[in-house]
């Protein structure tokens, strides 16, 4: 991966966990907020770019199933037992001062909903569980199972491949595989030499149109025909518990122009470099926060808009919230996200542990 395109990819990281940040914060504005309803292609993007990631890790840095292990692990772990801690006590403090921003919120059956989050469990099979005021998770729980499943695709030996993608698969159940291809769409375009060998023209059209795209399917508001007519289909009660992949349809034709874009980009990449490479450090350092960002943004957002609950709701108080919310994820991603190869040398070294063979008798 060049230096540039790299460079644009944590652009996209952090300008996407922005964009899912400003779509929930309508919750608490007094009108709707600028680019706040780019939440749903943000999502897609996430995993678009993940699938481009992971395989691109694979073939140049964890070419063994425990550096994988531990680099994935490290990854998801070194903020989500964290999140997970914060949410709980965020939640439980912010009701005691305002218990009206928490309405639309479960607190109940604390334990079940701990232990799902901790083990990925929320969406799994027919089940869905919330992880309190926390939303977003769900996409982390999808995106570690894709892990999981490329893990096994990847590492695991001969003629026990595909049996065991099979048996994984059938076991996390079709919510979380309704919306698979949308990140393996990311591992095509990272393998796909095709995509590396057309022209300047070919991919100056795919970003025309992945932007104009992009810009033109949320002006419609979301097509509402794909989920109508897979609700007719499926009725209400299926189509209700397919919950966060119950749009995958429109969520597929995000997905292609995401991928257009991506696509488009890893052209053009390396000739914007007098503009990106200078901009490297601070892109670089937004980018480094931007897991926490996306998973602490909701429970900190409510949070402090409890804790302020006396001023006047307005603009001046979105945006002192938005800013506490921004001051309390770069605290929490310096301690944790940022720390995170500290855990995976830990994770390595205990995947890479033997016991002592015996000593053979004299």
């Amino acid at each position: 991966m060049n230096r540039s395109f790299s460079i644009y990819l944590d652009l996209v990281r952090f300008v996407a966990a922005a964009l899912v940040y400003l779509w929930h914060s309508n919750h608490i504005s007094p009108g709707p907020v600028l680019a706040g309803g780019y939440g749903q292609s943000a999502v897609i993007a996430f995993f678009v770019l993940s699938g481009f990631v992971i395989a691109y890790v694979v073939e140049t840095k964890e070419r063994d199933w425990r550096r994988y292990l531990a680099g994935r692990g490290a990854r998801v772990y070194s903020v989500v037992v964290p999140i997970i801690v914060l949410t709980l006590l965020m939640d439980a403090l912010g009701r005691q001062l305002d218990p009206e921003t928490y309405r639309l919120y479960p607190f109940d059956q604390l334990l079940a909903r701990i232990v799902a989050s901790l083990f990925m469990l929320n969406e799994i099979g027919p089940i869905s569980v919330t992880f309190l005021s926390n939303i977003p998770f769900w996409s982390i729980a999808y995106e570690w199972w894709y892990y999981i499943l490329f893990g096994l695709a990847t590492f695991t030996p001969g003629r026990w491949r595909w049996p065991t993608v099979i048996g994984a698969g059938l076991l996390i159940g079709p919510k979380v595989l309704l919306l698979l291809p949308i990140w393996l769409s990311g591992v095509v375009l990272y393998r796909w030499k095709y995509m590396a060998q057309r022209s300047a023209g070919f991919y100056a059209a795919l970003l025309v149109l992945s932007t104009l795209g992009i810009v033109a399917f949320h002006q419609a508001s979301y097509p509402s025909f794909p989920g109508q007519w897979l609700r007719d289909v499926v009725g209400s009660y299926w189509f209700r518990e397919l919950a966060f992949s119950k749009n995958f349809l429109s969520d597929y034709v995000l997905c292609a122009l995401v991928w257009m874009n991506f696509a488009g980009m890893r052209f053009f990449a390396p000739l914007l470099a007098p503009v990106l490479h200078p901009l490297e450090k601070p892109i670089r350092a937004a980018a480094s926060c931007t897991f926490t960002l996306y998973l602490l943004h909701q429970p900190a957002m409510l949070f402090w808009n409890a804790v302020l609950h006396t001023q006047e709701p307005g603009w001046p108080k979105w945006w002192l919230v938005t800013t506490l919310m921004a001051v309390t994820v770069a605290v929490v991603g310096h301690l944790t996200e940022q720390r995170r190869d500290h855990l995976r040398a830990m994770l390595q070294r205990l995947l890479e542990w033997r016991l002592p063979r015996p000593a053979r008798p004299v």
